[in-house]
């Protein structure tokens, strides 16, 4: 029986997942695959001398590199560097690499498909983009004779189980961020990349550069995260018959425009987004040829993050390597434009039946309750509804206008 050996690159929180992934699941394994996985290399220079794999610990990749029994590395550093810099390594040593990884691909994903095909290698990624989600090999296999003409979707899921604490718990921003924290959901030091959208904004960049294919530029997505939302604002919008979630959306043009956006919208319980709660993530399709595609599933977690990486270092061990997830160039990134026509809703935590009669804005619905008041605008453009959020912050700081997303 055929032996498929493995190296990991760091010990965290995913290659730890991997390598345990690896070992409960291994006659499972072995039972629909006809081979043997085995890690017999670790990259971390952190001290695992009491490990039960302590045997298998390296300092330096050129450990990892030289070893021509390896075949398959996954990657679970994080971030860019060194991580860009060891993946290149591997490929260029003939070594298929996985990762979970979404910043190193949303920055550097055209340099390693390209360095990938040229030696003959596999990248694959499933895992930095929706958790247990198979977004990525939907949108680079089946769905690969559409065109992908919009995107939208949940894609953090500790920001989705932050605002799901909040509502369903009645906690502030700061305990709900906490109890995320406590159960290891968000970063403990410095959970910014979720809270703030930067991590949704990495997803959505990959997304957008495999439905357009181009790299689409982080530092091109628009980014507004969730601080700042209170219990209030979620209490209205579901009185409002609705939800607020952190949406990450992307759409391209006849003319080869894209936009990439991450923002808390109003999201109407006509659409199933509205539903998402806790960890999970869903993202929706818009495909010319398909129709409307959802594909949902856990976001975040150890164990459910890395069997997603087992699952793409079986698929290279078992299939012949092809490359549908390849971008060739870079799209055209473009912002919004202040034109664009779309409705809002508003929370304002009075009821100030003069405040509405002011702002001189379409009204199509309002609702209240105890804490304040929330309303939703007729169709506005993006110059209109600035002036309208100028207006209604004067009246007090506890005002939020969301857009509202389009079903």
């Amino acid at each position: 029986m055929e032996t498929v050996k493995i190296a990991i690159l760091g010990f965290g929180t995913i290659g730890s997942g991997i390598a345990e992934v690896l070992e409960k699941q291994k006659l499972l394994i072995t039972a629909r695959t006809g081979k043997v996985f085995e890690v017999t290399k670790i990259l971390d220079v952190r001290d695992f001398s009491l490990h039960p794999m302590s045997d298998r610990f390296v300092k330096s990749i050129d450990d990892i590199i030289n070893d021509n029994s390896i075949k398959i590395v996954a990657e679970a550093i994080g971030g860019t560097e060194p991580a860009f810099e060891y993946v290149m390594k591997c490929i260029k040593s003939e070594k298929h690499v996985v990762t979970s990884n979404k910043e190193l691909v949303a920055s550097k994903g055209i340099e390693i498909l390209r360095a990938a095909d040229d030696a003959g290698t596999g990248f694959l990624f499933e895992a930095s983009v929706g958790g247990t989600m198979p977004i990525i090999s939907a949108m680079a296999g089946v769905l690969s004779a559409n065109t992908i003409e919009h995107i939208d979707g949940i894609l953090n899921g500790t920001t989705n189980f932050i605002l799901t604490n909040m509502l369903q718990k009645k906690l502030s921003f700061d305990e709900a961020l906490e109890r995320a924290q406590q159960l290891g959901y968000a970063e403990t030091i410095d959970p910014s990349a979720d809270i703030d959208g930067i991590d949704a904004g990495r997803k959505i960049a990959i997304l957008a550069s495999l439905a357009y294919g181009g790299q689409f530029p982080v530092d091109k997505v628009s980014i507004e995260g969730i601080r700042g939302i209170t219990y209030d604002d979620l209490a209205l919008a579901d009185a409002a018959g609705g939800a607020v979630k952190l949406i990450a959306s992307a759409d391209g043009s006849e003319f080869g425009d894209v936009r990439a956006r991450v923002m808390p919208m109003f999201v109407y319980k006509t659409n199933r987004l509205a539903f998402v709660d806790d960890v999970f993530n869903m993202v929706s399709l818009k495909c010319n040829m398909s129709g409307a595609v959802e594909i949902f599933g856990r976001g975040a977690g150890k164990l459910p993050t890395a069997a997603v990486v087992v699952g793409d270092i079986i698929e290279l061990a078992t299939k012949v390597i092809d490359r549908p997830a390849f971008w060739t160039g870079h799209v055209n990134a473009v912002e919004e434009h202040d034109d664009i026509l779309g409705r809002y809703f508003a929370t304002v935590t009075s009821d100030d039946k003069e405040l509405l009669e002011s702002i001189r804005v379409k009204v199509d619905a309002v609702c209240s309750n105890e804490r304040g008041v929330g309303f939703v605008t007729s169709n506005i453009t993006g110059a209109e509804a600035r002036l309208l959020e100028g207006k209604l912050k004067k009246h007090g700081p506890s005002v939020r206008l969301f857009s509202i997303l389009q079903d």
